[in-house]
């Protein structure tokens, strides 16, 4: 059976398993052989990273035109109004092309939520809000484009889920093997029926 390991990276941890002078790398969090991250994350973003050794299902989580969606929190400078959210659901221009209607709202800051070391900038004049985002495409940092284009930039962003995986409690830094039965599923109704 292919494995199938969701991460919780840290802020400033490269997406790559190779040393790249002296930031720290998926190297330093697990010693898993043979597994490669399905998708990327920003060094400065934090959260969910699903890594497997299965290149199907790579592929799967990854390609956006499989279309599964990836849950991010953004705290984001300022408060933004519905008109702003409405302007994310609907898709924006950025400048390699417009994005794909999403969902988008504001939620409560999550209590569930580590400390980002180190800490997010902020000014005291200069409130800041939690938006929940679910996206199916994963541009160069799409996200952070997106907030700024709607005058809300992101100070902090965090990846809580793809599909149907979640941190679900998992401390910043650490990783367990998850179920990729659902992938297992979808590989099989994906092949093609031989003609008789």
């Amino acid at each position: 059976m292919p494995k199938l390991i969701a991460l919780n990276k840290p802020f400033g941890v490269i997406c790559q398993f190779s040393r790249d002078g002296d930031r720290p790398t998926l190297a330093d969090l697990l010693r898993v052989p043979q597994v490669y991250p399905a998708g990327r994350l920003d060094t400065d973003s934090e959260g969910l990273l699903l890594l497997t050794d299965h290149g199907p299902w790579q592929a799967r989580i990854s390609q956006p035109r499989f279309k599964m969606g990836k849950t991010y929190l953004a705290q984001v400078e300022g408060v933004p109004d519905e008109s702003a959210l409405a302007s994310l659901c609907a898709g924006l221009t950025l400048n390699d092309g417009p994005t794909l209607p999403c969902s988008a709202r504001r939620i409560e800051e999550p209590d569930w939520l580590w400390p980002r070391d180190p800490p997010i900038r902020t000014r005291a004049a200069i409130p800041t809000a939690w938006i929940e985002l679910v996206i199916t495409e994963g541009r160069n940092r799409q996200v952070r484009r997106m907030t700024a284009a709607i005058g809300h930039p992101t100070l902090r962003l965090i990846r809580s889920a793809v599909g149907p995986w979640a941190l679900e409690g998992l401390p910043t830094g650490q990783w367990r093997e998850v179920d990729g039965g659902v992938l297992q599923v979808e590989s099989r109704l994906r092949k093609p029926r031989r003609r008789s």
